[in-house]
């Protein structure tokens, strides 16, 4: 029987700050869901997991498990797991006493603590490291021992902060799909804290993004993907990341450096006084092709820099006003501020071509500047 989380409300100030790092944060977990929170560093992700856990105090507002109120209970008395970073195992036990130590301490009898852990190793690929002390495993191997213990309590919830960052590129992708499908053969309801937005895009059924304490939008990886709310969110997930760029709008089209590109009316018309007449266009670089001199609504790009991945060919450059190429100042992407555009590999242009460049029109993300909220 799956739990369902709610925060209602919930606010968090550290003493000593004016800022809450955690503030007003509405956010219902459904049963059986893998939710994913994500945000850069210091967005009060971890501390919002805390809250849950019952090791940070609720200053406003109310946290719910399956109805009941927990905001005050003890965390002991919470009946959640949590998986760390750090594996936090006991360097003097084997994997099984490991494992089964939490039912141990609650009293649990021996058979049943021995069926428990079987069951859980097995399901983790560690039935044959049972008899092994930590030290003899590999950091996934660990890792693994750590979602073991658990798994056994059965607990009503799973918290999981950043639980893969201690492990190298390859073993991260394997043991993200080993969590995930892990998850939804116990489906237990699970809160995963991660800086990591290839990591919440694989693996959560929704993704809360949340920046400074607020969030900033929650929904399935690809409805944030496909329709960023907001300019943060839209630079936020996907890799390589949107292109996001500000541009004068002259007669209902973005001046994109000399040229123009045609603007769908119904975003320019929620434009505002306070937009000065500028538009925020925001673009995959997957959404782009490149085209001859003769077609329209295209721009002129200065490549900079090419790379030929085999699969996929990126190019990065400078978008061009004047005949040279500007560094545009309003240039929002962190590709070191230049435009990205994924083309066929096999066509790659050197470094130093102008190529001219089509957004999809279909596939465009238009912001307003002023409040950086989507228009279209």
């Amino acid at each position: 029987m799956s739990s369902r989380v709610v925060f209602d409300h919930v606010t968090r100030i550290y003493p000593g700050n004016d800022k809450p790092s955690v503030d007003d944060l509405n956010l219902t977990i459904e049963p059986a869901e893998f939710l994913v929170l994500v945000g850069p560093s210091g967005c009060g992700k971890s501390t919002t997991l805390r809250m849950l856990a019952g090791l940070e105090e609720v200053n406003k507002g109310h946290i719910y498990i399956d109805d009941k109120d927990v905001t005050n209970v003890q965390a002991k008395d919470r009946d959640i797991a949590m998986v760390f970073q750090n594996y936090a195992l006991y360097p003097h036990m084997t994997v099984r006493e490991n494992m089964g130590f939490a039912l141990k301490i609650a009293g649990v009898d021996k058979a049943e603590i021995n069926k428990r852990v079987e069951e859980a190793a097995k399901i983790l690929d560690l039935t044959e490291f049972l008899e092994r002390k930590p030290k003899a495993l590999s950091g996934g191997q660990r890792q693994r021992v750590a979602m073991g213990r658990a798994i056994v309590r059965k607990p009503k919830v799973f918290l999981m902060d950043e639980p893969l960052s201690n492990l190298d590129a390859k073993l991260r992708v394997q043991t993200r799909t080993q969590i995930a499908a892990l998850q939804r053969k116990l489906q237990v309801t699970t809160l995963y804290v991660t800086h990591d937005q290839t990591e919440a895009l694989t693996m959560g059924d929704r993704i809360a993004v949340i920046k400074l304490g607020v969030l900033q939008q929650v929904g399935a990886p690809t409805e944030l993907y496909d329709r960023p709310a907001n300019v943060f969110v839209a630079g936020f997930i996907g890799s390589p990341s949107m292109n996001i760029s500000t541009h004068p709008v002259v007669n209902g089209m973005a001046m994109v450096g000399d040229d123009a590109i045609t603007l769908p009316s119904q975003a320019v018309s929620k434009l505002t006084p306070e937009d000065g007449n500028k538009i925020v266009l925001g673009f995959r670089p997957e959404d782009a092709r490149l085209v001859g001199p003769d077609e329209a609504e295209a721009f002129q790009l200065k490549v900079v820099n090419v790379e030929d991945l085999g699969s996929d060919g990126y190019i990065y450059g400078n978008i061009m006003t004047d005949g040279s190429a500007a560094e545009s100042a309003t240039l929002m992407s962190d590709q070191n501020k230049m435009t990205t555009i994924r083309v066929n590999p096999r066509q790659l242009p050197m470094p130093g071509a102008v190529v001219r460049v089509q957004i999809d029109p279909a596939k465009m993300h238009l912001f307003a500047p002023s409040t950086e909220e989507r228009l279209n």
